[in-house]
């Protein structure tokens, strides 16, 4: 599988960076040193779509809410329907309360 070829030594010790965060603030300040400002922002547009998709909602009405592109959209219902589960398998723990209800600063 492709995906597998990025699965580096240096991508395996970045998932073990995420593991050990603890709460909101921790996992926004990693973000704000890995990624630029535009790349949060497309990050959580995706997720953003990722969800509505996955709520059933209308390509249209995801491109007026989020300012998703179809090509965005397109890519996201990819993932979603023919990718490798992580979009589904976070929206799933969001949904069942896992990430319900936190403040920041709370465990993530």
């Amino acid at each position: 599988m492709a995906g597998d070829r990025l699965r580096t030594a240096g991508v395996e010790r970045l998932l073990r960076a995420f593991l050990t965060l603890e709460s909101e603030d921790e996992a926004y300040a990693l973000l704000l040193d890995l990624c630029t400002v535009r790349e949060i922002r497309e990050m959580s547009q995706r997720f953003e779509v990722a969800g509505m998709l996955a709520a059933g909602e209308q390509y249209l009405k995801i491109q007026e809410s989020t300012g998703a592109s179809a090509t965005t959209i397109s890519r996201v219902s990819k993932a979603l329907n023919f990718g490798a589960d992580g979009y589904r398998e976070v929206l799933g723990k969001l949904d069942a309360g896992e990430g319900a209800g936190r403040q920041s600063g709370d465990p993530v």
